[in-house]
């Protein structure tokens, strides 16, 4: 079996889960070379996945959770600086007490209503022409507004962001020169103008939050709101907007499935579990041994970078029978889809309730939908996501939209 796991190519349509399956069962933990760089363990079964990601002290996240390292003068590296998901605990978890509060079920519950009206417009806007580009028209739109709400920024700026971090997991090779250098820097300058303006004019919103908040008794300067400001747009809106998309696909492929949701919407948050399960839409998450250490009887040696593939994770035959089918019924379903341990996406609990937002809208009121041409999916071994899949569905009437 050939594995690439580096070649944007391989992800194309999906997780090579083909690949994925034959690691599992021949070299869960296997040596992967890397073109200009000093290659890697590619981790695919989910004990060692999760293990992993409950044990920072031998698996830290620093320098980076990419595979490569950034390179001096990429713009990718910040110096003293860095953003909280390339922290270790106690810095980790200093970082994410600012707004971990905010991301708990609780306060993610409340925002239910406000969301759901959100979801209503998305599909107003759409109904009745009868098709869109469903990624852009819809199942980005909604992780776009909610961010901006939640940060105190316009919408169109939250949308027009988004495009932004599409750009910065594209594949280099996929990009014009000089593409992804560019996006980040437009993406701090606009951070820049935001922790002027919050500094200067604070508000009850996230971004005010953050601005005057404390680590260690000393305020986050500029540098270090950039980096968390990015980290929220990003983190933000990938699962959603990648899980929605992808998990329309999944169902469009079966009818049955998506017959059953649309009479018993009352299983939609079950069918959100297994989706996520089964799209993934992070790809993996890199860390970096601490100490001489053996892993499924491989043995690793410090400074060894070490990637778990949560896709293949979540596939995983010891963990989910019959991983390959689609069972909204499924139960137990502990997937690993947001990581596991003390990074374990923070936003989780508010992606969910977009996540069921939208879909009890898609189901109840988008009917007859249909795929025009293949989905055009993201070059990037990162992120899993469908980049552009044009519908068409019949035509209907505006529910009435939400309030601006």
């Amino acid at each position: 079996m050939h594995i690439d796991l580096l070649d944007p190519a391989t992800f194309a349509h999906g997780h090579p889960h083909e690949q994925y399956r034959w690691l599992r069962d021949h070299a869960p933990v296997f040596w992967h070379e890397e073109p200009n760089g000093p290659g890697f363990w590619a981790v695919t079964r989910y004990r060692e996945v999760a293990d992993i990601g409950r044990d920072p002290k031998t698996w830290s996240s620093e320098p980076t959770i990419m595979i490569a390292d950034p390179a001096p003068g990429s713009g990718l590296a910040f110096g003293d600086h860095k953003m909280m998901l390339m922290m270790d605990p106690p810095a980790h978890t200093q970082f994410r007490r600012i707004i971990s509060r905010e991301f708990t079920q609780g306060p993610a519950q409340a925002l239910a209503p406000r969301v759901g009206a959100l979801a209503r417009e998305i599909v107003d806007a759409v109904i009745e022409a009868g098709e869109c580009d469903f990624v852009s028209a819809v199942a980005g739109e909604l992780p776009s507004f909610v961010i901006a709400e939640l940060v105190g920024i316009p919408r169109d700026d939250g949308r027009k962001l988004y495009e932004l971090t599409e750009i910065i997991h594209t594949a280099d090779e996929a990009l014009p020169e000089g593409a992804k250098l560019g996006a980040v820097m437009q993406m701090f300058q606009y951070a820049q103008g935001v922790y002027r303006d919050k500094l200067a004019h604070p508000g009850n919103d996230l971004g005010s939050q953050i601005v005057h908040a404390e680590v260690d008794g000393r305020r986050l300067d500029e540098m270090d709101f950039q980096l968390f400001f990015m980290l929220l747009i990003d983190a933000g809106g990938d699962t959603t907007r990648n899980l929605v998309a992808g998990g329309l696909q999944r169902l469009l492929g079966q009818p049955d499935v998506l017959a059953e949701l649309r009479a018993r919407p009352e299983l939609i948050p079950g069918a959100r579990e297994e989706l996520l399960r089964v799209v993934s839409p992070v790809i993996y998450m890199r860390r970096t041994a601490t100490i001489d250490t053996e892993l499924a009887g491989q043995r690793i040696r410090a400074g060894d970078k070490v990637v778990r593939y949560f896709g293949a994770a979540n596939h995983d035959e010891r963990q989910f029978p019959d991983p390959a089918r689609l069972d909204i019924h499924r139960s137990p379903n502990a997937h690993i889809a947001f990581g596991a341990g003390a990074h374990v996406c923070l936003g989780q609990h508010i992606a969910r309730v977009e996540i069921d937002c939208m879909f009890r809208e898609i189901l109840a009121r988008l009917h007859d939908v249909e795929l025009v041409g293949e989905p055009e999916w993201l070059a990037s071994n990162f992120i899993s996501g469908i980049r552009r899949m044009p519908i068409r569905f019949r035509p209907g009437r505006p529910a009435g939209s939400a309030s601006r």
